[in-house]
């Protein structure tokens, strides 16, 4: 079959053998352990020729997998033609080079196989820059012969600038070709952190602005509906498709409440199992819309019989980003395809006041709806505020964070009754502008 080559990461198009190792804490669906892989390797353009499935006390060091079902797995490797072999766990390079060998095929594990979807996804320039990034920095321990990378690696950014290939002056004396790599990827990475740090800085400006706004954004395991709820909420179009991370740029749109309540809804990243660090890493700028929101909507697809493991998947990188303590209102999304009643009482017990929502029939969305405008209104404060007539300032900061109701002249001085984010008022009052607080409960100066 020939020596295999780790310079193509990629497994599109590919003849794919699925593995699997059940260890004692692994938390899959009993009823077809591989089907998410299978799911994910679908997604990459795989076609599955073959699923093996393997129960271990512990992994084995050398192979994972152990010797003898490497001999098993090299054989059907051989009868089925495959390209690659997809593991459902993450090996060590040491490992990914034995199976390599033993196998003489590819080999890819689950983490490789989550960057290389999300490479395919990638369609801004901030996408492409956090998935390169997170490439590189999961691939650099795994250099060793993979002499022929460098072009993927030099120009995967496509382009010329700071850490592409060196020229003169770049190389040591016997300096060896894994040094040269190693090098050539700590640049690139440097260079590429350099450039996602200026637009980091960008994107955190563009999410502080909307300080006077009632944000909120959508979170979810991929692939639970959140598109599509986000769809049937706004009324606005969006991407919506039946694959695992159709959505990798957050997107923001308006959501009438009713009445004059406005809130501003973000559709983010879809988690994942085992959601490898570096992609977390890197796409930590565009998870800035999670961070700064007042409230999480965490859509469950309830219908999946690890819906339980899906929901902790997704608690687990929130609190990653520090967000685990943020309001937050369960959805249990899919309700009509949720056959097992166990599954959505688990769910509910997992998160009391979850609320079952259907986004394609729309179930639920009206409780959604109510729910979300009473925790608005429980965030705000009716105040009573007096300021001068010609302080054209506050009063537009008023009119821009909060509602006013009514206005009541005075000479030089205009008294107004504004329905505002007690946090909102908190920052105003402190700002020294000469604003007086008449009536406002538990506000400054009430």
């Amino acid at each position: 079959m020939g020596e295999p080559r780790r310079i193509d990461l990629s497994v599109r198009q590919e003849r794919a053998v699925l593995v699997g190792v059940l260890l004692p804490d692994s938390q899959v669906d009993p009823a077809d352990p591989l089907g998410e892989l299978e799911a994910l390797a679908r997604t990459a353009g795989a076609r599955i020729v073959d699923r093996m499935l393997q129960r271990r006390d512990q992994v084995d060091p050398a192979y994972f997998i152990g010797k003898g079902k490497t001999e098993e797995l090299r054989d059907r490797v051989r009868q089925h033609e495959a390209d690659v072999i997809i593991f459902n766990n993450d090996l060590s390079p040491a490992q990914l080079r034995e199976l390599e060998e033993a196998t003489e095929c590819k080999v890819v594990d689950r983490s490789e196989l989550i960057l290389d979807i999300f490479a395919t996804r990638a369609k801004t320039h901030q996408a492409r820059l956090q998935v390169e990034l997170a490439q590189l920095e999961y691939t650099a321990p795994r250099l060793r012969g993979m002499w022929t990378h460098l072009e993927r690696i030099a120009g995967a950014g496509g382009g010329t600038g700071a850490g592409v290939v060196g020229g003169i002056g770049t190389r040591g004396p016997g300096e060896r070709q894994i040094e040269i790599d190693r090098r050539l990827v700590r640049r690139r990475v440097t260079a590429l952190k350099r450039e996602l740090a200026a637009i980091d800085r960008r994107r955190v400006r563009e999410v502080e602005r909307r300080v006077g706004e009632f944000t909120i954004c959508l979170v979810g395991y991929t692939n639970a509906g959140k598109s599509t709820l986000m769809k049937a909420l706004t009324g606005t179009d969006t991407l919506i498709e039946d694959k695992l991370f159709a959505t990798l740029d957050t997107k923001t749109r308006k959501w009438h409440l009713g009445g004059k309540d406005v809130a501003l809804l973000s559709d983010t990243v879809g988690f994942v199992r085992h959601l490898p660090h570096h992609l977390v890493a890197s796409f930590r700028a565009t998870l800035e819309e999670v961070i700064h929101a007042r409230l999480l909507l965490h859509v469950v697809d309830v219908s999946s019989p690890i819906a339980d493991v899906q929901m902790a998947s997704v608690g687990g990188v929130l609190a990653e980003l520090g967000c685990q303590d943020k309001p937050t209102l369960v959805l249990l999304n899919k309700i009509d395809r949720a056959h097992d009643p166990a599954t959505v009482q688990i769910a509910e017990r997992r998160a009391p006041g979850a609320i079952r929502t259907c986004a394609t029939t729309g179930q639920g969305l009206e409780l959604v709806t109510e729910w979300v405008r009473d925790a608005m209104h429980r965030t705000q404060v009716v105040a009573t505020i007096r300021t001068r007539q010609h302080d054209g300032r506050l009063l537009a900061c008023l009119e821009k964070y909060g509602q006013v109701l009514e206005r009541r002249y005075d000479g030089d001085n205009v008294e107004l009754d504004v329905r505002i984010d007690r946090a909102d008022l908190d920052r105003l009052a402190d700002q020294g502008n000469g604003m007086e607080i008449l009536t406002a409960p538990g506000a400054p100066g009430s």
